[in-house]
């Protein structure tokens, strides 16, 4: 099928192409390669609204072709951004391999965000890859990254998913799909890197302009501004892993390339959610030595952004002794910025809201017998929360019970109820999560069998996370071998 460049409809499309100022070896422009036979399998309305989109009057086909990228809407100027990468702790030169910027869509409260087709076919970028994506990984993409924004964590979000009438190759033939992602922009880590090793120093200068210009204009003014902007990129990744241990969620693959400077949760490919509580967790297939496990997600965080501030170093000092040294006496500060906002995060899970000194032994205590005793992450939260202790032996031992003693002690030491005490944790504490095998499953009925029925229904309980349902207590359990051999794919 021929590409068409522009669609009829507007369908209240306010592009703008801010990246395409950047100097050009920043990006490549070019348009999406053609699918076969699009077809649209989700669409998502209530984002569509909020960025100001309205295609209730497009048909269906229509859709499918403009979210393919088989058409591309009025004012569109599509481009494959170039960056870099420490994957698995190896720097390697990447870039959009299967993705096209199509804009930045300005919506209705002033935002940019951009649009992006994931799965659109090979660029510059693509590295002998075939520059698309399969069916099922673009749908675990959607469910995952939307019941992540549920769950009230900053996240890429899914617009669309088209089936492409194509097949795709990787450990089997597979379906073959385009997944419209939003994200705030899609600059990462990686963009740093590649601007510093390939770049001159101007233009480093300028990606530092624009990103903060983007994301954070309240440094303009700062005297140092590329240290200023390694500072708030900390905050950022610092509050946005602390929601990951938070929940339980895994992101598998925490190369440098996929640390979002918005401070957005990116790329959801081997990821997951933690099931038994262990910090040594690991769910991706290529994750072999345990670098991204659930434990190491902070020094990880830490790390990535020491590869940022050795990006940053020739704009933070021209004298490279005086840059290294005041970027290491900002990531220095990293360790205790984690340790603080992770502790006030666990105080919130257990209702521990009067800060004293003596909450850390208490908060260690449980997630030490919570891993001796392999209990349930998510579950062990809610009960405490709602005060029903059955289905789980680990509530039947005596270090538990203990524990459980001296936690109601010190939750209601100056008068507070436990009712309100477990009031107050019910906005950290999720009811449900998406757990694995049942993910697997709503993904294995859609891509093979062409059932979305368990998919819609995990979508719509996953928007309303906090909320006990009686009815949905089946999905809150886990899964009976406890998640024994369950390993994710990246889809690359």
């Amino acid at each position: 099928m021929s590409s068409v460049n522009f669609i009829n409809k507007t369908a209240g499309w306010n592009l703008q192409h801010t990246y395409g100022k950047l100097p050009s070896g920043f990006f490549t422009y070019q348009q999406p390669i053609p699918v076969k036979e699009p077809k649209t399998v989700i669409f998502n309305e209530d984002l569509s609204k909020a960025l100001g989109l309205d295609f209730s009057d497009f048909p269906p086909q229509e859709i499918a072709l403009l979210f393919s990228g088989n058409k591309t809407p009025e004012g569109s100027q599509p481009l494959a951004q170039a960056y870099a990468g420490h994957q698995f702790g190896n720097f390697t030169m990447l870039g959009d391999g299967r993705a096209i910027l199509i804009g930045e869509q300005k919506s209705p409260n002033g935002n940019l965000v951009d649009i992006q087709l994931k799965g659109s076919g090979r660029t510059p970028y693509s590295r002998g890859g075939d520059g698309r994506a399969t069916l099922k990984s673009m749908l675990r993409e959607y469910l995952i990254s939307e019941s992540m924004h549920h769950l009230g964590i900053p996240t890429t979000r899914s617009l669309a998913v088209v089936e492409s009438g194509e097949t795709v190759y990787r450990e089997r033939s597979q379906a073959g799909a385009i997944l419209t992602r939003i994200a705030q922009s899609h600059i990462r880590v990686g963009t740093f890197e590649y601007a510093r090793q390939f770049l001159p120093l101007e233009a480093q200068k300028q990606l530092t302009d624009y990103t903060i210009e983007r994301h954070y204009p309240f440094l303009k003014e700062e005297e140092n501004p590329a240290l200023a902007l390694l500072m708030a990129v900390m905050e950022k990744q610092a509050a946005l892993v602390v929601d990951w241990m938070r929940v339980g969620f895994i992101h598998g693959v925490m190369n440098t390339d996929n640390m979002s400077i918005a401070g957005e949760t990116i790329d959801y490919g081997p990821c997951a959610f933690m099931n038994t509580y262990n910090l040594k967790t690991v769910f991706s297939s290529i994750d072999v030595n345990g670098r991204y496990a659930y434990g190491n997600q902070p020094y990880i965080t830490h790390w990535n952004l020491s590869v940022l501030a050795g990006a940053l170093l020739p704009q933070i000092h021209t004298d490279q002794k005086q840059a290294i040294e005041l970027a290491q006496e900002a990531l220095n500060a990293f360790p205790g910025m984690y340790e603080e906002k992770w502790l006030q995060m666990m105080r919130g899970k257990l209702g521990l809201m009067e800060f004293e000194a003596s909450d850390k032994p208490i908060i260690e205590d449980l997630l030490a017998l919570m891993q001796q005793f392999a209990a349930d992450y998510t579950n062990t939260f809610v009960a405490l929360q709602t005060g029903d202790f059955s289905g789980e032996a680990f509530f039947e031992t005596s270090a538990f019970q203990e524990w459980f003693l001296h936690w109601v002690k010190q939750v209601t030491r100056n008068g507070r109820t436990l009712e309100a005490v477990q009031k107050s944790m019910s906005s950290y504490n999720p009811s449900f999560i998406p757990r694995n095998h049942r993910v697997e499953e709503a993904l294995d009925n859609a891509s093979l069998k062409n059932d979305y029925q368990l998919f819609k229904d995990i979508h719509q309980l996953l928007k309303t996370p906090y909320t006990p349902d009686p009815a949905q207590l089946h999905y809150q359990s886990p899964p009976p071998n406890g998640d024994s051999g369950y390993q994710t794919f990246c889809g690359t």
